[in-house]
């Protein structure tokens, strides 16, 4: 049995199977793309709910895991070498899950590096993007009279999803025929925005059909229907 005692986190997250990847996370747009991930791919795992409410994301605890305190990060008992493997950041955890079991991520380099340059898109521009839009259309920024920064980041995210539309004009996922980690990081993002944010019609979603119907595919997926309810929030 793997000993994980030297990690502080798993102080305040007792790990009642060490041997199996330890996964620190909320149920949100970024959260869900490791649980989602670790649903594809079978990989075990357990996962531990953060709250915010309580802060947990600043406690001496989390901080030794992710010194930037934001979800998720993970700890992989059977990291590199056989040596217990901290991780934060999704992107790169989408990485290090794509390589130690050779799924969703392709194996040709020229294709590798197209599929982490989606995964860069989405890092970079979905995600802050769509993010700010959610503040200004659902959350305090709503009460701003001056539009014009709700209208600049509504105009960026409408970009972004044009680029994304036509990518997927002609093929199935980001990357093609094929599933991959750029599916997992980005569709959570376009999920988020139209249902939690409510912001399908302040971005004209209907105007990328190619887009939506995409996220209709990512949603019908049994892994994504499970992990995107991983963790549970406690009710």
């Amino acid at each position: 049995m793997s000993d994980l005692s030297a990690f502080p986190v798993t102080k305040k997250w007792p790990a009642r199977h060490p041997d199996r990847l330890q996964l620190y996370s909320l149920p949100t747009p970024n959260g869900v793309k490791v649980s989602i991930m670790l649903e594809e791919i079978g990989l075990p795992y357990e996962p531990h709910l953060l709250s915010f409410d309580s802060n947990d994301q600043l406690t001496m605890e989390f901080l030794s895991l992710n010194p930037n305190n934001k979800i998720p990060a993970i700890l992989d008992p059977n990291g590199p070498g056989g040596k217990p493997l901290p991780l934060f950041e999704s992107g790169a955890i989408l990485i290090y899950l794509a390589e130690k079991t050779t799924l969703l991520m392709p194996q040709g380099p020229a294709a590798r590096y197209q599929c982490i340059q989606w995964l860069m898109f989405q890092m970079s521009g979905v995600g802050p993007m769509f993010g700010q839009v959610g503040f200004f259309n659902k959350f305090a920024g709503k009460d701003f009279a001056d539009k014009r920064p709700r209208d600049r980041y509504v105009a960026e995210s409408k970009r972004l999803l044009g680029v994304l539309n036509r990518q997927l004009a002609d093929r199935a996922w980001i990357m093609g025929d094929v599933f991959t980690i750029a599916d997992v990081a980005t569709f959570p993002w376009v999920n988020n925005l139209v249902v939690f944010y409510q912001a399908a019609d302040l971005v004209g979603i209907s105007d990328f059909p190619h887009v939506t119907r995409a996220l209709d595919a990512f949603m019908a997926r049994p892994a994504v229907v499970r992990g995107l309810e991983i963790p549970k929030p406690v009710m």
